[in-house]
């Protein structure tokens, strides 16, 4: 283009001939492809993961709002309150509310195997012969009570049943645990007034949008309500401690993932068709709002987030055909996450177990590995 006139240069394009209309996805290709996480594993041995191990795991925390939290929330004392229980001949459902800010009842189902006495309880009985497991089961993008095994209608029923789940029921009575499965944060009655009127299943959009005024994240408070849980538990349950688990599908795979890498006393993770890489799933994929942290690429990948449980029992459970965590991606992030445990001396407690289906549960290989590292029920 001649400057001086505006009209286009004898024999030659104007720019605006050549230029391509903007495409999202190569956009986005191209930022992910030119960031590298800080908090990226690179050491070769134990000390080395041990300081990374270190170095990352309060920078997590920290982006996922867990610092601003814990300020915020500095001296307050969950207190609980039990609503009902009820004998199902297999095991004992209550409902509960652990209070895990002065504003936020959390409604909890605690799930007992026959023959559990609360009474039992105790700090100075953790850890004995007879204390149980614990099993923290949150769950995704469906309604609390599918989780303990309640199906409201025939069609909830069948989605239950096709998909294994009712993964708190499983836990308690054919397994034999005691099992906390909480209702996650923007749903069941911690949605909005108004979405709970419109029978939405969560209230997703607005806890993000309201968190990042406040410095928080959906996840991190997701995961703090999981440590309270666990707080409580240790404090109030006949549990061994040394023998807690955290297992839930998709959004509760999502929980099970960061509240493990958080939280220490989670002895082994199991997160259900979750565990993928975070470019290749939530980067690329619609996904909920609930599932975005600020920067977290510029720290770290999926597999690195996991590499903080290590060398804790971990499992990673899939879809062969999950349309939302393509199987390619889940290979490649536990190739990465795998080398992170070899690092550790822990390969043989790294697994993926992948079942020849979409974007559900699959309780057989989940409860087996369970039972390798917990031992089966006596």
């Amino acid at each position: 283009m001649d400057i001086r006139t505006g009209e286009p240069a004898a024999g030659k394009v104007t720019p605006f001939d050549t230029v391509k209309p903007f495409d999202n996805e190569v956009h986005l290709r191209t930022l992910y492809e030119n960031v590298s996480g800080t908090y990226a594993f690179r050491s070769s041995d134990p000390e080395g993961l041990a300081d990374w191990q270190a170095a990352f795991r309060p920078k997590l925390r920290e982006a996922l709002g867990l610092d601003n939290m814990a300020s915020d929330l500095s001296g307050f004392v969950p207190k609980a309150e039990r609503l009902e229980s009820a004998d199902l001949g297999s095991h004992v459902r209550e409902r509960w509310y652990l209070w895990v800010e002065p504003t936020v009842p959390l409604p909890f189902y605690l799930l007992l195997p026959k023959g559990v006495n609360l009474g039992d309880a105790g700090k100075e009985g953790t850890g004995r012969d007879d204390a149980l497991p614990l099993v923290l089961v949150p769950h995704g993008h469906n309604h609390p009570h599918i989780y303990v095994g309640i199906a409201r209608d025939a069609a909830e029923e069948a989605h239950m049943m096709e998909g294994d789940r009712d993964i708190a029921r499983q836990a308690a009575a054919e397994e034999g645990y005691i099992v906390i499965a909480p209702t996650t944060r923007a749903f069941g009655e911690t949605r909005t007034a108004k979405d709970i009127e419109a029978d939405k299943i969560h209230s997703c959009r607005d806890q993000l949008v309201h968190d990042l005024l406040l410095g928080r994240t959906p996840i991190g408070e997701r995961v703090w309500d999981t440590s309270r849980l666990i707080d409580w538990a240790v404090d109030n349950l006949p549990i061994d401690a040394s023998r807690i688990a955290i297992t839930g599908n998709s959004g509760g795979g999502t929980i099970s993932l960061f509240a493990s890498a958080c939280d220490t006393r989670i002895a082994l993770s199991m997160p259900g068709c979750y565990f993928c890489t975070f470019v290749g799933s939530i980067g690329t994929i619609h996904h909920c709002e609930c599932n975005y942290v600020p920067g977290l690429l510029r720290l770290g990948e999926m597999y690195d987030v996991a590499g903080l449980i290590a060398p804790r029992p971990f499992c990673a459970i899939a879809g062969r055909h999950d349309p939302i965590f393509p199987i390619d991606q889940v290979h490649a992030a536990f190739d990465r996450l795998k080398a992170i445990y070899a690092v550790a001396g822990a390969s043989d407690k790294c697994e993926l177990a992948v079942g020849e289906g979409g974007h559900r549960f699959y309780k057989t290989p989940a409860w087996d590995f369970v039972r390798r590292h917990f031992g089966a029920r006596a």
